[in-house]
């Protein structure tokens, strides 16, 4: 496993992790998870990432009990969770203080631990001054309920802001952010990050690195019985799938498969190794609802060798979709 340094913080996760997200609680219970997380456990993962809107905190659960089942060392572990969407109730959502102080209580009874090492704000609150956020985030870090925080989707012009407010304010500012960056979703992290990767030295902890399956492959000829978009609640995923949009990414991945096999490797594979090649990239958020799974996503790591600048060009021109630079007015 390689190991990367999340941004400017002194913080290392496996450039590979393991994310909840869709099977903790939907199609497994504590055993396979367990299962799957002793094969990332053992690759060298050391990063496990959730949230409480996942299966409506079971997912927690069962990830805490996972843990408290394989009885490993705690300091070895970097453990992340993200707070919005907590509940119905009219205060349940959003990053008000008095959501951010309860949601983090709450999760960390589910999960069954004293503090989270990473603690995310899952969306930008339109309702909430950043100022209010960034204030109850420095609080929750200095009552040791969490190391670090960090926010997922947000805007780079977002980000900005509680980097100033922290600076004036002399708060903690976020040390990283999640957002979703594969093949086919590049433009916000590829550009519109650009400035904070030099400035701030945000880290990454990128999810969907596979488009919810579609770099797979396994999309390529219809969608397979028992596969996330045949699960009930993620309709949206297929309805996107079947668009003309949806259409076209999977004659690209049709095209791109046949890189992939020249290169000896699956699609996967090389989806994932691609992400890893990005420096901006802290690590790789996989997920898996078999052990298999895992040990397949695992392989990633030794196929971002094989990705030469002649295969990155060969897969721009299929994406054709590369960020334009920053113009340089000088040249």
């Amino acid at each position: 496993m390689e190991y990367r340094y999340l941004g400017r913080s002194g913080l290392k996760v496996s450039a590979l992790s393991f994310g909840s997200w869709v099977t903790f609680g939907n199609q497994m219970n504590v055993d396979v998870a367990l299962d799957c997380m002793k094969q990332a456990y053992d690759a060298g993962v050391n990063f496990f990432d959730n949230a409480e809107v996942y299966a409506d905190g079971q997912s927690e659960i069962i990830m805490g009990e996972a843990f408290k089942k394989a009885g490993w060392k705690r300091s070895d572990l970097v453990i992340s969770t993200k707070l919005f969407w907590g509940g119905k109730g009219p205060n349940d959502r959003g990053l008000s203080r008095k959501h951010l102080l309860e949601g983090i209580d709450a999760s960390l009874e589910r999960m069954q631990l004293d503090y989270v090492d990473l603690l995310f704000c899952h969306r930008p609150d339109i309702h909430t001054p950043i100022e209010e956020t960034v204030r109850a985030m420095t609080h929750i870090i200095n009552q040791g309920k969490a190391f670090y925080w960090g926010t997922s989707e947000w805007s780079a012009l977002q980000l900005q802001e509680a980097y100033a407010i922290a600076r004036r304010e002399h708060l903690i500012a976020p040390t990283m952010e999640q957002p979703e960056y594969n093949m086919f979703h590049r433009e916000r992290f590829e550009k519109e990050y650009a400035p904070l990767y030099r400035e701030h030295g945000l880290g990454t902890t990128i999810w969907s690195p596979l488009a919810s399956g579609v770099l797979t492959g396994k999309y390529s000829d219809g969608i397979p019985a028992g596969s996330r978009m045949d699960t009930p609640g993620f309709e949206w995923l297929r309805k996107m799938l079947e668009s003309e949009r949806g259409r076209d990414r999977v004659e690209k991945v049709r095209q791109m498969s046949g890189v992939a096999k020249e290169l000896g490797i699956s699609m996967a594979e090389m989806a994932l190794a691609w992400c890893l090649k990005n420096p901006n990239v802290s690590t790789v958020i996989t997920g898996a609802s078999k052990p298999e799974q895992v040990v397949q996503n695992m392989k990633a790591l030794d196929a971002v060798a094989l990705l030469t600048p002649d295969v990155m060009e060969k897969l721009e021109g299929i994406l054709q979709n590369k960020p334009e630079a920053e113009q340089d007015f000088r040249g």
